[in-house]
């Protein structure tokens, strides 16, 4: 089986397995997961807050799976499950959510909320699709920080796989935070090693990098990255 890497935490689905692992395989590659990324909650007062007055806003975005976490901490820290039940998911039902992917759109109908723009495909066209429709403000709810083991499962893929046919990664700071130790694990390997991106913000992030792109999911979802992937890691093959 070919090796490919991506570097993102395990998410196990309804099988319990990571969809990424699965999908992968199904094409015959043998994929491992890295995280790269460690989260902090930020804010989340002033956001449980703004929950808790949907008259002020026209609507709800959620940007990842994290954000929707950080909304039902706001509700079981703060005591307001049951007015959340009572009324308040009601008056965010009369108004849009919008989301960045079927992930995460999932995990907010799971608090209740009727969820649009999950079909988008990526953030910078959900964006398109929503700017014209509401006036926006924001709360930042967690910051990315690197993971602390990240240097040493990078050390241990590369000892005991060697290098990868591909790397995947799944957002800009996942780039910076692993990209170094990527480049010296590598050394003059890395011009063999197949680039993929979630989306076009990562894929930017890697052009930026002098990193050559081979592929970019056309959504950001299993199915579409390993499909990707396939085409790319053929002779001569792009996506």
């Amino acid at each position: 089986m070919m090796k490919v890497l991506l570097l993102k935490d395990a998410k196990e689905d309804d099988c319990g397995q990571d969809p990424y692992i699965r999908e992968l395989g199904l094409y015959g590659l043998e994929a491992t997961l890295i995280p790269v990324l460690s989260f902090e909650f930020l804010s989340l007062p002033s956001f449980s807050e703004k929950l808790s007055h949907p008259e002020d806003y026209g609507g709800l975005i959620f940007t990842s799976p994290r954000a929707v976490e950080a909304a039902q901490l706001c509700l079981e820290k703060n005591n307001k499950t049951e007015v959340w039940e009572r009324s308040l998911k009601e008056k965010w039902n009369a108004k849009s959510v919008y989301v960045v992917g079927n992930a995460t759109a999932s995990l907010v109908s799971k608090i209740g909320l009727d969820t649009e723009g999950e079909t988008c495909g990526n953030a910078e066209k959900l964006a398109e699709y929503i700017c014209s429709r509401i006036a926006m403000k924001s709360v930042t709810v967690y910051q990315t920080i690197p993971h602390p083991g990240i240097q040493g499962n990078l050390n241990s893929y590369y000892s005991q796989q060697g290098v990868p046919a591909s790397i995947t990664f799944f957002s800009p700071s996942g780039l910076t935070y692993s990209l170094k130790h990527i480049q010296e694990l590598s050394g003059d390997n890395i011009d063999q090693i197949k680039f993929a991106a979630i989306g076009p913000t990562t894929a930017h992030a890697l052009a930026a990098q002098g990193l050559p792109v081979s592929c970019t999911a056309e959504s950001p979802t299993p199915q579409a990255l390993a499909t990707g992937i396939r085409k790319a890691l053929q002779p001569h093959g792009c996506c």
